[in-house]
């Protein structure tokens, strides 16, 4: 495939060199937005979009105009999501979307939902999210968190929304956000009584993961049409 890197940073740079591993093909990059005049995005197959959460949607909306694919890393913009939906139905345009592309990460969010559902029936337990990134990162939480969040409030019933670095939580489910060097990404998700503690976590190791999530998604993307998430992808 040719493919277009939005946003060309540290991640934009591993995602190009998974993809060329891969056997695709970089056509064009840009470490800023998308404008209507970009010249070379109508080389690519698809886009990958990894830039900043007040570039995002205008970048994937320019996609979507132009009917070019496009897998969505970012995070800090779904407060947009239905925007994006319509235009995408409009045009009959292709959008891959997750928090967090990183397989193992999607593995954990399928586990997160189970282990929720178990935990409901043990009232002794409460629970708790740790995310752990580097100091560039600009959303707080991060999308990763706030996803395990959305997970354990759909079947936990005794915590019935999330807050971030609380002091008193309650009903609410806590989300502790660190930034701290050039951590890649580490969440924790912790439910703890009297006696023990029970803590999943995924610890990435470097930004590959999320770069090969990426270029697999968009593999998977190329020739479909409508809005999906990396659950629709990995079939959970």
């Amino acid at each position: 495939m040719k493919i277009a890197l939005i946003g060309y940073g540290k991640m934009g740079q591993v995602i190009e060199e998974i993809a060329i591993q891969r056997g695709h093909e970089i056509v064009f990059k840009t470490s800023v937005g998308l404008t209507p005049s970009s010249i070379g995005l109508e080389e690519a197959d698809v886009a990958i979009e990894f830039s900043r959460p007040d570039a995002a949607v205008q970048n994937i909306l320019q996609c979507i105009d132009r009917q070019l694919p496009v897998v969505v890393g970012t995070t800090g913009w779904y407060n947009r999501i239905d925007e994006v939906k319509s235009a995408c139905a409009e045009k009959s345009a292709a959008v891959l979307h997750s928090t967090n592309f990183s397989i193992g990460v999607n593995v954990v969010f399928h586990i997160n939902e189970q282990l929720a559902r178990v935990m409901n029936e043990l009232d002794e337990y409460d629970v708790h999210i740790r995310e752990i990134h580097h100091i560039h990162k600009l959303d707080k939480p991060s999308g990763t968190g706030i996803s395990l969040a959305e997970g354990i409030l759909a079947h936990l019933n005794r915590k019935t929304a999330w807050g971030s670095d609380l002091h008193e939580v309650g009903n609410t489910l806590n989300i502790i956000s660190e930034r701290t060097d050039e951590v890649p990404g580490t969440h924790e998700v912790t439910y703890e009584s009297s006696v023990d503690q029970i803590v999943l976590t995924h610890i990435a190791k470097n930004r590959k993961g999320f770069a090969l999530g990426a270029v697999k998604g968009a593999e998977w993307l190329f020739g479909k049409q409508g809005v999906y998430s990396m659950r629709d992808f990995l079939k959970f």
